[in-house]
């Protein structure tokens, strides 16, 4: 076995069902659209702390909650709207990254371009792929790049590492490992 594989999936993708269908179906998949972008830096913030295995079972939750991540929708979202995410058991009730949250909707409905054409406009160019976990960075450039124009425009709660696992997920940078079935699309 590849060091950092198991059962054909990277290191990280095997340990609960949850992790199996994300890592196999979603991430480093390209997404494009403002909304399904947003709802990946959303979740990514929210995460923040916290197991992604969390995030992935309060998923639907958090759709639920956040008006299915529609930007206009929730850039609409006022005082009330915070409280009743608060008393929201099912999702992450943590205040500053809610409010994050709705300021970033409302960012990113403010922008003078699609949030989807600034973000990939970050995007590197392709590299080798990763031998090992260790070979996978938690921040890179582009990711640092990101983040300071996001906060520039408004956003809050991404950072270069928030912002790299969002480029990541949004299939931005292939960080599969080599030989990982997911990889190339299998």
């Amino acid at each position: 076995m590849t060091e950092g594989l198991a059962d054909g999936r990277c290191w990280w993708a095997t340990s609960a069902p949850e992790y199996v269908r994300y890592h196999d179906e979603e991430w480093g998949r390209p997404v494009r659209g403002d909304d399904a972008l947003y709802e990946r830096i959303t979740l990514e913030a929210f995460q923040s702390g916290l197991s992604w295995i969390t995030i992935l079972r309060k998923r639907e939750a958090f759709r639920a909650a956040f008006a299915g991540f529609a930007i206009e929708r929730v850039a609409a979202f006022g005082d009330d709207d915070v409280e009743r995410l608060m008393g929201d058991a099912a999702i992450v009730r943590n205040r500053a990254k809610i409010e994050a949250a709705i300021a970033n909707a409302r960012a990113a409905a403010q922008l003078d371009q699609p949030l989807t054409d600034l973000i990939w406009s970050f995007a590197p160019p392709p590299r080798p792929a990763p031998e090992r976990p260790e070979d996978v960075p938690a921040t890179t450039e582009e990711s640092t790049a990101l983040a300071r124009e996001l906060k520039r425009r408004g956003f809050r709660f991404v950072g270069p590492t928030t912002a790299y696992a969002a480029m990541q997920a949004c299939g931005l940078v292939n960080d599969h490992l080599a030989g990982c079935r997911a990889r190339h699309g299998s």
